[in-house]
């Protein structure tokens, strides 16, 4: 194999493996020999012996050379530890703009050190339907704001065959930041960002809840079946902190529609039903 095949066998491994961008300023060629390290004691030490004696003082540092520290590593907390974390966060913010500062603060999830940014919400935070989908994808870690790719277009037309828009609704995710490769986000991932969608949830109030695909579903719903399955039904989302319960009806994901655009017909049932809800509410 030449040096082609190796760099082009290397680049497919790291598709495959969930590096499929680059986020460095500048390029990093790893084929290229190391440098030699310079210290500070070994110049030192060069300047002061013979030439003669360069190789014998060379094998020991001086007498005087400090000795080197290797402070140990502060462990990653746990997973119990993330959670419990994000709690105690969620729970004192007052406010979308103190929500949305807390998760900025929060160091708990191992996504935020991968991401380029955080993906919070989009829309309106006293609107009247609340859409969650799963996760931030590439397009959506690169801007900062949920569903602005092919998805969010076709969320856009959705929402108007059904007299809505984002000025009227919520946007967001159960995680806030893009996993690598787009890959599904863990159990412990969505459980360390639940608290502070549930706290979204509580803050909004809003009189439907939409989840996105089944991720979302299960993970809002406590539901273990398919998205198949949960589409068209109605749920109620109830917490402990809420007034009241909250009225939910999972949708198939854009992404999905995108894929199987057979599916768009039952998404349009769905996206009906939404409406009469809302009308019912209306009085209508």
């Amino acid at each position: 194999m030449n040096g082609i095949d190796q760099a082009r066998a290397l680049l497919d491994w790291h598709i495959v493996m969930g590096i499929d961008e680059t986020i460095a300023e500048h390029p990093v060629d790893n084929f290229a020999p190391p440098k030699p390290v310079t210290t500070a004691a070994s110049e030192a030490l060069h300047d002061m012996a013979p030439a003669t004696q360069m190789t014998q003082q060379a094998a020991r540092p001086p007498a005087s050379a400090a000795p080197v520290t290797v402070s140990p590593t502060t462990p990653p907390p746990s997973g119990e530890a993330s959670v419990q974390s994000a709690t105690e966060l969620a729970a004192v913010a007052q406010t979308f703009d103190d929500l949305q500062a807390a998760l900025t603060d929060f160091d708990g999830c191992a996504l935020k050190k991968t991401a380029t940014n955080m993906v919070f919400a989009d829309g309106n935070p006293s609107g009247r339907v609340l859409f969650i989908g799963e996760a931030p994808g590439a397009e959506e870690d690169r801007q900062g704001k949920p569903f602005v790719g092919p998805s969010g277009r076709l969320l856009d037309k959705m929402l108007a065959s059904i007299d809505l828009d984002r000025s009227q609704v919520l946007i967001s995710n159960t995680v806030f930041w893009r996993p690598p490769g787009n890959r599904t986000p863990t159990t412990i991932e969505a459980a360390i960002c639940l608290p502070f969608v549930q706290r979204m949830v509580e803050l909004m109030m809003p009189e439907v809840i939409v989840p996105l695909g089944g991720p979302a579903a299960k993970s809002l719903l406590e539901q273990t079946t398919g998205i198949g399955k949960l589409r068209g039904r109605w749920f109620t989302y109830a917490a402990a902190n809420l007034s009241s319960s909250i009225a939910a009806t999972p949708l198939f994901h854009p992404a999905y529609l995108l894929r199987t655009p057979a599916q768009k017909r039952a998404a349009w049932r769905d996206l009906l039903m939404i409406r009469q809800h809302l009308n019912r509410a209306d009085g209508a």
